[in-house]
C-alpha cells in the first residue's frame, strides 16, 4: 500500500503541488549544505580548535554515524507528527548548530555542534518522501522521489565555492552564522507554505507507545518487500559514498598515480553521473515497477565489474577506464533511491516513514564500514606513515568492498523471491475473493 495521492486535476492543483515539492527539496538541499560546510574549512577548522587529522576526520565520522542512527527513530516521528512539524525542528536545529559552531573555540563544543548538523540533517530527507507520497500521483512518485535525492546533492556542490569565498572574506564566524541565517529564513517559508498533504495542513498519527512502537518496526521489517528495499540501499550506495566523502581523492592521486587536477575532474564527474541518471531511473522505475530488483542487480554487477578491472590492471588504469568507473559508480548513488520505492509500494500510509527510516540506515550503515574498512587496510598495508599510502594498499583497501557486495547480493536475491513469493499470493487471494 502507499498514501493516499491526489489525482492532479488542475493547474491551481498542480502549482500548489510542486510549491510544496519545490520547498521540501529547498530545506533538503539545505540540510545537504550544512552536512557538507565543512568539506572546504578543514584546514581553518584545525587552526581554530588546534586539533588533529584524526580530530577533524571525528567530525565528519560523527555525522554519518548520527544520521545513520537517527533514521529509524525520524520515521517515527514522521509517522507521528507528519512531515510539516518534524522537518521545521529540523531546519531550526540545523541553523542553532551552525550558529553554535560559530561561535565555539573549543574542540568538546564543536563536536557537539556537529552532532547537532547531524541530527538536524537526518530530520529532513524523509519528512520530504513523506510530502511526494502524499502530494503526488503514485504514477508520479517514482520519478519525483529519483528527483528529489539526485538534486538535492546540489547542496554538496554549493556548500565549496559560498563557503571558500565567505571564510576568505568574512571569516570563520560570520560565515556560518552567514550559514545559520540560511536556516532560519527556509524555516519561515516552511511554514508559511509546506502543508501535510492537500486536505491537512498536520496530518498526526497514533500516539507512539512503546508497544506501538515495536509493532510498527516489526511489521515494517517483517515485510519482505521493506527487506529488499533495504538490502538494495545497502548494496548501491557505499561504493559512491565512500569515494566521494574521503577516499576518492586519495585513490586517484596515491592508488592511480592522477594529478590533482585529474583527480578533482573525475570526482566531478562522478557528481555529474549522478545528477543525470537519478532522473532516467525514476523514469525507468516508473514504466518498469516490476523489474526494480532486476535493474538494482544490473547497476550492481556493472559496478562490480569496472572495479574488478580497475583492481586487476597492471600498473595505473588508463584514463578512460577511470571514467567509466566513477560514472558506473556514480549510478549507484540514484539506484540506491529504489530502494524507497520498494518500501512504498510494501507498507500502508500510517508506516510508511518508519520503514523508509530502516532502509535508509542500508546504504549509510554500509558506508561508514566501509570508509573505516578501507582506512585499517591502508594502515595494515603501509605501516607508520599515512603519506606513504601505495597503489598495492589501494588494491587491498578497495578489494573490501567484495565482502560488503557479496552480503548485499545475497540478500537482495534472497529477498527478491520472498517479496515476490508475498505478492503472488496476495494476488491469488484477492482473485479468489473478487
Amino acid at each position: 500500500m502507499s498514501d493516499p495521492a491526489p489525482a492532479i486535476a488542475s493547474p491551481a492543483t498542480e502549482l500548489r503541488t510542486w510549491s510544496v515539492w519545490a520547498v521540501g527539496l529547498l530545506v533538503y538541499l539545505l540540510a545537504v549544505f550544512h552536512r557538507s560546510s565543512l568539506a572546504v574549512a578543514g584546514l581553518a577548522a584545525s587552526d581554530r580548535f588546534g586539533i588533529s587529522a584524526a580530530q577533524l576526520a571525528t567530525f565528519t565520522m560523527l555525522q554519518l554515524l548520527v544520521y545513520a542512527g537517527m533514521q529509524v527513530p525520524v520515521g517515527l516521528l514522521v509517522d507521528r507528527f507528519g512531515s510539516r512539524s518534524v522537518m521545521l525542528v529540523g531546519t531550526l536545529l540545523l541553523a542553532a548548530s551552525q550558529a553554535l559552531f560559530a561561535v565555539v573555540e573549543s574542540f568538546p563544543l564543536a563536536i557537539v555542534a556537529r552532532v547537532g548538523v547531524g541530527i538536524g540533517d537526518a530530520l529532513t530527507f524523509i519528512c520530504v518522501l513523506r510530502l511526494v507520497s502524499r502530494w503526488f500521483s503514485p504514477r508520479r512518485i517514482p520519478f519525483v522521489t529519483s528527483l528529489t535525492g539526485t538534486l538535492g546533492q546540489l547542496g554538496a556542490v554549493g556548500a565549496a565555492v559560498p563557503m571558500i569565498w565567505a571564510l576568505r572574506e568574512v571569516g570563520w564566524t560570520a560565515a556560518y552564522l552567514g550559514a545559520a541565517g540560511l536556516g532560519l529564513l527556509m524555516a519561515v517559508v516552511l511554514v508559511l507554505v509546506v502543508d501535510d498533504s492537500p486536505s491537512a495542513r498536520h496530518v498526526r498519527g497514533a500516539r507512539l507507545s512503546l508497544t506501538a512502537v515495536r509493532h510498527s518496526l516489526a511489521a515494517s521489517w517483517a515485510h519482505p518487500g521493506t527487506r529488499l528495499g533495504f538490502w538494495m540501499h545497502f548494496t548501491t550506495q557505499f561504493s559512491a559514498t565512500a569515494l566521494t566523502l574521503l577516499w576518492g581523492y586519495p585513490f586517484l592521486v596515491r592508488g592511480e598515480g592522477r594529478s590533482t587536477e585529474t583527480a578533482g575532474a573525475l570526482l566531478t564527474l562522478m557528481v555529474a553521473a549522478v545528477m543525470v541518471s537519478g532522473p532516467v531511473l525514476g523514469w525507468a522505475i516508473s514504466r518498469h515497477p516490476w523489474h526494480r530488483s532486476t535493474i538494482v542487480l544490473a547497476i550492481v554487477w556493472s559496478i562490480v565489474g569496472v572495479w574488478t578491472v580497475v583492481l586487476l590492471w597492471p600498473g595505473n588504469a588508463p584514463l578512460w577506464l577511470l571514467v567509466l568507473l566513477v560514472v558506473v559508480t556514480g549510478v549507484g548513488g540514484p539506484a540506491s533511491m529504489i530502494g524507497f520505492d520498494l518500501g512504498r509500494t510494501s507498507n500502508p500510509s500510517e508506516r510508511l516513514a518508519s520503514a523508509s527510516g530502516i532502509i535508509n540506515q542500508g546504504g549509510f550503515s554500509a558506508s561508514l564500514v566501509l570508509v573505516i574498512a578501507i582506512g585499517l587496510v591502508l594502515d595494515w598495508r603501509t605501516p607508520g606513515d599515512s603519506t606513504a599510502y601505495t597503489p598495492e594498499a589501494f588494491r587491498w583497501a578497495m578489494s573490501t568492498q567484495y565482502v560488503l557486495w557479496g552480503v548485499g547480493l545475497l540478500q537482495v536475491w534472497r529477498y527478491r523471491r520472498r517479496a515476490r513469493a508475498v505478492i503472488d499470493r496476495v494476488a491469488l487471494e484477492a482473485g479468489a475473493t473478487g
